[in-house]
């Protein structure tokens, strides 16, 4: 099927240190190159708004974040994001990637904070209908391997600050992602060299969106 003239919703994921945004970039060059033109954007934020909203998950604070408050703040910035910038792009016949989106709440909430999966298909229900992405980049690499990567750049977040077993928790999440839909994910082995991620890349991108 011809997607080219067909909007399409591609979302990366993984997670924390996989690369993402160094591949975010590559791919909108790959597909530019292909002539589609790619709208980029991420969660939590993608509006003003919803950037608001990812500064206060972000933000390392002394208060204890509750999960339902921390699970609330990001689909409420994902229904702006949604109705604002998704939705519309896509119902244009544009092409959209989003670092980051609802994979992302099941590994990180659901898996590593422990919500159950059925709330969190409550709220994408509600949030999204039936909006699904066409593919989905799982970016994948050991959590000790990414981790050290985090703090070769900075001042980590408020997520990057937890513990190893969380995060061990967030890639078993992915993986049971990938299990459940695996036509929908590409699994990409993020360890390797950046040219060997991706041309992982490309091959998916051509395989899995019948693009040449």
């Amino acid at each position: 099927m011809d997607k080219v003239n067909k909007g399409c919703f591609i979302t990366i994921e993984g997670t924390e240190g996989v690369g993402k945004s160094t591949n975010v970039e590559f791919i909108r060059q790959y597909l530019a190159d292909k002539g589609i033109d790619l709208r980029l954007t991420r969660e939590p934020g993608g509006t003003p708004l919803a950037e608001e909203i990812r500064e206060l998950l972000l933000k390392p604070r002394e208060e204890v974040v509750c999960d339902d408050a921390e699970i609330l703040l990001v689909f409420a910035a994902r229904a702006q994001h949604v109705d604002q910038v998704i939705k519309p792009t896509l119902e244009k016949g544009g092409w959209v990637l989003s670092d980051r989106f609802t994979d992302a709440t099941f590994a990180y909430q659901g898996a590593g904070r422990g919500i159950s999966w059925n709330r969190i298909q409550q709220l994408e229900q509600y949030v999204l209908g039936d909006l699904r992405p066409d593919l989905t980049i799982l970016l994948d690499i050991p959590v000790e391997e990414g981790m050290a990567r985090v703090m070769q750049r900075g001042e980590p977040d408020r997520f990057e600050r937890e513990k190893l077993d969380f995060f061990d928790k967030v890639r078993q999440g992915y993986h049971h992602r990938l299990r459940a839909e695996p036509d929908r994910f590409a699994l990409i082995d993020a360890s390797q060299s950046l040219q060997g991620v991706q041309r992982q890349i490309a091959a998916a991108l051509a395989e899995k969106l019948d693009i040449v």
